[in-house]
């Protein structure tokens, strides 16, 4: 089950409803088809501290119409208060000639996809919205089907991604920024997708830069430097360009960089969509690999946004590292069984993952992935393992059907 809080103002009234409406914990309130006379009928629920959700993985075809309505909202010129009351509308069944839709690209293809966009997101005239909502479509139904096997995916990428980092590093960004954003804050869907375009798009004003400063070895030049500093301007400036109109979407990336802590409940809502994207961008950052530098282990990474400037706790960062984990799906990880493994699905504490074990006792091979759940004492994670330690190369596919 993948609850989704709802907005009363998403749910249809005096019609049957396309999905079946259920309450935070997962019980039925209301089965698909039955009809909702008017809105006080919800408002009486609510009163009782009630949640309105919906299970995702029951609503098929509707809440994919829903999730396709919303991110052309957020690119046209729509009022807010527009996109904050549409229904999900139960989706219209394929004709019958229709081909059955594909399933998602494979994760080398949309990073070439996103690299092509993002370095020249001019190219082809009026062709930007249509290939950038694709992309993010893509992103965020992995995000909402299989969160864990797109953690591991990107993760892992990140680790090993040099020439397409700037792409690479916003995908991550906005994946865990939509992942925590649903799961642990609590945001709307339309929420959810916005910063996960915010954060997709943040940085394309200087992915060629990025990409070039992530090969360099020599320090950065002051008109380098200068073009960094700028970025989130020149970004946004870019994105007006090429038709983008959604305020919180572009506060949201010009402040994305901003040195603001405090608590989220007191800043605006783009404040905190850039709060967010912030401790995510460091997060990922930390465990990209440069020419210059290693990757920073995953626990010093996750201990640098969870910690704000003033060396306090940061609210962003904590709901990163508790939805997250403090081993995250994609991190090598050493069992007090003296076994090496990584990490493949997040478990029911933060420090208590599922793990497939690629190295014995003795540091070989084990050729087939052994799972293991760390919650046992006898498979308890003592630490973390730098990729260099692994010597063995398991093929990503191999490695999300562990998931």
């Amino acid at each position: 089950m993948n609850l989704l809080t709802l907005n009363i103002d998403t749910i249809p009234l005096g019609q049957p409803l396309p999905f079946a409406l259920r309450g935070a914990a997962g019980g039925l309130l209301a089965h698909k088809g039955f009809v909702i006379r008017n809105r006080e009928e919800l408002e009486v629920l609510l009163a009782r501290g009630v949640q309105l959700c919906v299970d995702t993985e029951e609503s098929g075809d509707s809440h994919r119409t829903y999730l396709s309505q919303l991110q052309r909202m957020l690119l046209s010129e729509k009022p807010l208060k527009d996109i904050a009351s549409m229904q999900m509308e139960a989706a219209a069944q394929p004709a019958r000639n229709q081909a059955a839709p594909a399933g998602p690209s494979s994760w080398p293809d949309l990073q070439q996809r996103a690299t092509q966009l993002l370095r020249s997101p001019q190219v082809g005239e009026g062709e930007f919205a249509d290939r950038f909502l694709e992309l993010h479509g893509e992103l965020a139904q992995q995000c909402l089907q299989t969160p864990d096997a797109t953690l591991l995916a990107l993760i892992r990428i990140s680790g090993q991604e040099t020439h397409m980092y700037s792409a690479t590093h916003s995908m991550l960004v906005a994946c865990v920024c939509m992942v925590v954003a649903r799961a642990t804050l609590r945001w709307t869907e339309d929420r959810v997708l916005r910063i996960g375009c915010a954060a997709l798009s943040m940085n394309c004003a200087m992915t060629e830069l990025q990409d070039q400063l992530a090969v360099q070895k020599d320090p950065l030049s002051p008109g380098q430097i200068a073009a960094v500093e700028n970025h989130a301007d020149r970004t946004v400036a870019l994105l007006q360009s090429l038709g983008v109109r959604d305020t919180l979407w572009l506060d949201a990336v010009r402040m994305h960089h901003h040195r603001a802590p405090g608590t989220l409940a007191s800043k605006s809502e783009a404040q905190q969509m850039a709060r967010l994207m912030q401790r995510a961008d460091i997060f990922a950052a930390r465990l990209a690999p440069r020419v210059s530098r290693t990757p920073m282990p995953v626990t010093a990474a996750m201990q640098s946004c969870y910690y704000d400037e003033a060396h306090q706790v940061d609210e962003a960062g904590a709901a990163i590292v508790k939805t997250l984990g403090v081993y995250p799906p994609g991190t090598f990880v050493r069992l007090t069984s003296q076994e090496v493994g990584l990490v493949v699905r997040r478990g029911a504490t933060a420090t208590t993952p599922k793990v497939a074990v690629l190295l014995n006792r003795e540091g070989m091979p084990t050729g087939e992935m052994i799972p293991r759940d760390s919650s046992q004492p006898a498979w308890k994670i003592t630490g973390v393992v730098s990729q260099r330690e692994v010597r063995v190369q398991i093929p990503l596919e191999r490695l999300l059907a562990m998931v």
